[in-house]
């Protein structure tokens, strides 16, 4: 529970990277657990996050293609900057927002391509408690849904996992992939540059030992063929002609195939119900279809809006899609057999950010980590 207020002094903890390092941003399993949390209060509603319909995924400001103003950014891939606010309930009770500005340009200054920071406030007050670094925070929180996903949906006792796009996304949801299936030793990686590949190599061998066995392949397909857990975590420009394309034919048998960045599937294979389809939470999918039209797979590239948009269609029922939230509390099945094909979608939503953030900062409260920065002893105007 978050502290109630006794007193009009405001106090708020900021919290650096190392901070949040310290604070254990970078514990996957326990991030696991509380994702599973988190998505266990969505199942049963207790939670908001932007919009009159409550599930935005926040706001986004983006660029016009050319400008007159000679200072204003122009578009262009990731290019753009947003803010993610959310509540979430049970036993976090709490509310905060992530806000970060994103340009590919970053990297040749040897920045990340976005930067995040986290304000976690108070439910009650809306006072602000901690202001947070929110890389790893934003990072860890989207490999973790993953980890759920994986917990609950992947093969029992699978053993070889498979990650297209060896980037910052592939490193925490291969590392979520063994928080929540232990069992793993093998690991298959297709990536694009070779110094990237040599960096996720080098990551795995000292991050993940269990993997006694690492494999770099040079195509998508002999990265997901024969492997049980898949993650794609790539980039691609806007339109799904761009994505990556995911053939089932190269799928086995009791395969989970998890999709935190945009991937295309054949309609006649995901209409055919072949494969078993998961959400991380429907109504975000709504809301982006509210926002984008029903073709907002061509703006937002993430699987479930095609889930979505076959739905309307009526090529595919009401009741082939389901929600991780509703599996995790038992209202649904998940995997229904060990030859289960399963395709998890993952939008990614403010509420994961909240429930991480909540976490370490009672951590960092309990540790004293941070710094403590006063707001003011009695407010100017109240």
């Amino acid at each position: 529970m978050t502290a109630t207020l006794t007193s009009p002094a405001l106090r708020t903890r900021y919290l650096s990277e190392p901070d949040m390092v310290a604070a254990g941003v970078k514990d996957m399993p326990a991030c696991v657990d509380t994702m599973e949390k988190m998505f266990s209060l969505l199942g049963r509603g207790d939670y908001r996050m932007a919009g009159a319909n409550a599930n935005s995924h926040g706001a986004m400001v983006l660029f016009p293609e050319e400008s007159p103003h000679a200072r204003m950014p122009k578009n262009g891939p990731d290019r753009r900057f947003m803010a993610m606010p959310a509540y979430l309930g049970g036993d976090f009770h709490a509310s905060g927002v992530k806000w970060y500005g994103s340009n590919i340009e970053n990297r040749k200054s040897g920045l990340p391509r976005s930067i995040h920071t986290f304000i976690l406030n108070d439910a009650d007050t809306g006072a602000p408690l901690a202001i947070m670094n929110a890389n790893l925070l934003s990072s860890y929180r989207t490999g973790a849904v993953s980890g759920v996903g994986a917990r609950h949906l992947a093969k029992p006792g699978a053993t070889v996992a498979a990650v297209v796009g060896p980037g910052v996304m592939g490193k925490t949801a291969l590392e979520a992939f063994v928080a929540g299936v232990p069992t793993l030793h093998t690991v298959k990686i297709k990536g694009r540059s070779q110094a990237g590949i040599d960096s996720f190599v080098a990551w795995v061998r000292d991050t993940l030992p269990q993997f006694t066995t690492i494999e770099v392949v040079d195509t998508e397909e002999e990265a997901v063929r024969g492997a049980e857990v898949i993650a794609y975590t790539t980039t691609a420009p806007v339109g799904s002609g761009n994505y990556p394309q995911l053939d089932p034919s190269w799928l086995s048998p009791g395969a989970f195939v998890s999709i935190p960045s945009c991937v295309n599937m054949p309609d006649d294979w995901l209409i055919s119900g072949a494969g078993r389809l998961v959400l991380d939470n429907r109504s975000l999918y709504e809301s982006w279809h509210e926002e984008f039209g029903d073709d907002a797979f061509e703006t937002v590239g993430i699987i479930g809006n095609k889930f979505l948009a076959l739905e309307k269609q009526g090529a595919i029922g009401t009741d082939a899609v389901v929600d991780i939230a509703d599996v995790i509390n038992g209202d649904a099945v998940g995997r229904r057999s060990d030859d289960d094909i399963v395709i998890y979608s993952v939008g990614g939503m403010p509420v994961e950010d909240v429930a991480w953030a909540t976490t370490l900062y009672r951590r960092a409260c309990e540790g004293n980590i941070g710094t403590v920065l006063p707001v003011w002893d009695v407010p100017e105007m109240a």
